[in-house]
C-alpha cells in the first residue's frame, strides 16, 4: 500500500480531521484548522499524554504559563539571538524557504544537519537547485532568520512596547520554577509539565501538520542534580519511545537520532530526536535535550533573583539540570493519522480504515438502528446510545443514515474501533451486533455487557 501525502489530506478534509486555514479565502501557508474528528483525536492523545507522565506520578506537577512574557526573558533564554533557521530567497517568484529543506528535497541522499549558512549556500550553488515554484536559479545568499514572532503590547500607540508570541513552552516552566518550590513540596528530581501553543515564524512548503506556525506542544523540565544526567536522560529516551509504542505507531517507522555539535539548540549539551519515516523522508516526531543548567542559570543572572535549590538532607545548594522531553502534539496528531491508514481491498471496492489505538480515537463506538423508519428500533436503538454515553469514557457517535454498510464505512473512515448495530432481534432478547473495525468481524453480545466487551486500553 503507497501511503501518501495527497491520500492523508483529502481523507482529512473529507472526515473532517484537518482543513487548511481560511479556505474560503484560498488557504495560508504553514496553518491548519483541527476540525470535529482531528480536535477530538488531538484531545485524547493530549489527555492520554497528561495521564501517563503527569497524573499517574508522585514526581510531576503541572502548569499552564502564559503566552506571553516579559520581553527580556526571551533575551535571557538567548533565543531574541539565536534562535534561528538558514533561509534562502528566490529573487525571480520571492518564493522563501529554508535552505536545509531546499537541498533535501532537491537531493534525497544528502544530509546538511549541522551545516554552517556558508556550506548550505555552496551546496544550493554546486548543484544548481532550481526554485520549486517557477523553477528559476536565481537564489539570494543563505541568511539566519530568526524564528520569533514579534508584536506589540500596550492601548496607545505611543505606549506600545515590543513583545514575542513564545516559541517554545519551556520558559515559563523555568520563569515559575521558584514559585512552583514554594507552593509545592515537590524535590529534586522532579519535574514541571504543561501543554498549549506555541508560534515559530517557519519556513517551509507542503508538509501538512508537520512543520507550521502555530502548533501545540506537550512537554516538562525534568530538574535534576548535575551527576545524574546520563542516567536521567536513558530513563526519559526510553520511556518516550515506549509511549509512542502504545499509541499504536508502527516500530518499523520510528527511529532515534543524535544531534551533531553544530546542529544542537544554543541551550543544549545533548539532544536526541525519535523520527517518524513520513512519506516525504524521516522528520522529528519527538525530541529531548540536556539543557544542563543553561536556563536557570541565565534567568537568575539576568534577573538577579536566586533560581538555587536548597537539598535538605545535605544543606548544599546549586542551580538544578534538566533534562527536557518535547512531544509536539498537532505534528504527533498527523504522525498517528499516516500510521493508522489502511487500504484494504474488499472484492471490486478498497475499503479505507484508520487503525487507530482504541484509546485516542476520536469516536470509541458508533450506534446504528438498523432500519431508520422503524419507531421501535429507533427507540431500542437510543436507549443503548445513551447507555453507551453513560458507561465509555469518550465520544459516542449516533448514524441513522443510509445503509448499514456506508455506515461501517464511515465509522472505519475515522478510526471508531466498535459499531453497535440494533435490530429486530435486539427488540426480543436485548442482545445487539458488535462489529470490529481492523477485522470486520461481527459477534451477537447483550446490551449489559457493552461497557466490559469493549476495551479502549
Amino acid at each position: 500500500m503507497d501511503t501518501t501525502l495527497e491520500k492523508i489530506v483529502a481523507l482529512c478534509k473529507r472526515r473532517g480531521f484537518a482543513y487548511p486555514s481560511s479556505d474560503i479565502y484560498g488557504g495560508m501557508a504553514n496553518a491548519w484548522d483541527f476540525g470535529p474528528m482531528g480536535t477530538l483525536l488531538k484531545n485524547n492523545i493530549r489527555d492520554q499524554w497528561w495521564k501517563h507522565f503527569v497524573l499517574t506520578r508522585d514526581d510531576m506537577v503541572g502548569l499552564d504559563a502564559s503566552v506571553f512574557l516579559n520581553p527580556k526573558a526571551w533575551e535571557a533564554s538567548g533565543h531574541v539571538a539565536g534562535f534561528t533557521d538558514a533561509m534562502v530567497d528566490c529573487r525571480t517568484c520571492h518564493t522563501r524557504t529554508r535552505a536545509d529543506h531546499l537541498i533535501e528535497d532537491f537531493l534525497t541522499d544528502t544530509q546538511v544537519e549541522g551545516k554552517s549558512l556558508e556550506e548550505l549556500d555552496a551546496i544550493i550553488n554546486k548543484h544548481q537547485i532550481p526554485c520549486p515554484r517557477c523553477s528559476a536559479f536565481d537564489w539570494t545568499p543563505v541568511r539566519a532568520f530568526n524564528l520569533l514572532f514579534e508584536t506589540q503590547v500596550g492601548i496607545l500607540e505611543g505606549s506600545k512596547s515590543k513583545a514575542y508570541l513564545r516559541g517554545e513552552i519551556a520558559q515559563g516552566i523555568f520563569l515559575n520554577f521558584k514559585n512552583v518550590l514554594q507552593s509545592t513540596r515537590v524535590k529534586v528530581p522532579f519535574g514541571i509539565a504543561q501543554t498549549g501553543k506555541a508560534f515559530r515564524n517557519e519556513i517551509t512548503m507542503g508538509q501538512f501538520l508537520h512543520r507550521t506556525l502555530e502548533f501545540d506542544l506537550m512537554e516538562f523540565e525534568y530538574f535534576i542534580h548535575p551527576d545524574t544526567w546520563k542516567e536521567t536522560f536513558a530513563y526519559w529516551q526510553e520511556r518516550m519511545w515506549g509511549w509512542a509504542l502504545s499509541l499504536g505507531i508502527s516500530k518499523e517507522h520510528l527511529r532515534v537520532r543524535e544531534h551533531s555539535d553544530q546542529e544542537r539548540s544554543h541551550y543544549s549539551s545533548r539532544t536526541i530526536d525519535i523520527e517518524y519515516h513520513y512519506p516525504f523522508g524521516w522528520k522529528e516526531m519527538f525530541g529531548l535535550a540536556y539543557r544542563s543548567d543553561f536556563d536557570l542559570k541565565n534567568h537568575a543572572e539576568h534577573s538577579g533573583k536566586d533560581l538555587s535549590y536548597l537539598d535538605q538532607e545535605t544543606g548544599a545548594a546549586y542551580i538544578p539540570h534538566v533534562i527536557e522531553p518535547t512531544f509536539g502534539l498537532s505534528r504527533l496528531t498527523g504522525i498517528v493519522l499516516f500510521d493508522a491508514y489502511r487500504e484494504i481491498r474488499d472484492g471490486e471496492k478498497t475499503r479505507i480504515i484508520l487503525s487507530l489505538a482504541p484509546s485516542i480515537a476520536p469516536i470509541k463506538t458508533a450506534v446504528f438502528p438498523l432500519l431508520a423508519n422503524k419507531p421501535d428500533l429507533i427507540q431500542k436503538a437510543r436507549e443503548v446510545y445513551h447507555f453507551c454515553q453513560e458507561h465509555i469514557d469518550g465520544k459516542v457517535a449516533w448514524d441513522d443514515r443510509g445503509n448499514i454498510g456506508k455506515r461501517y464505512a464511515s465509522q472505519d473512515e475515522v478510526g471508531t474501533p466498535y459499531c453497535l448495530t440494533i435490530d429486530f432481534q435486539s427488540l426480543e432478547d436485548d442482545t445487539i451486533t458488535l462489529r470490529h473495525r481492523d477485522t470486520a468481524q461481527q459477534e451477537r453480545i447483550a446490551i449489559a455487557d457493552i461497557p466490559t466487551r469493549l476495551s479502549f486500553a
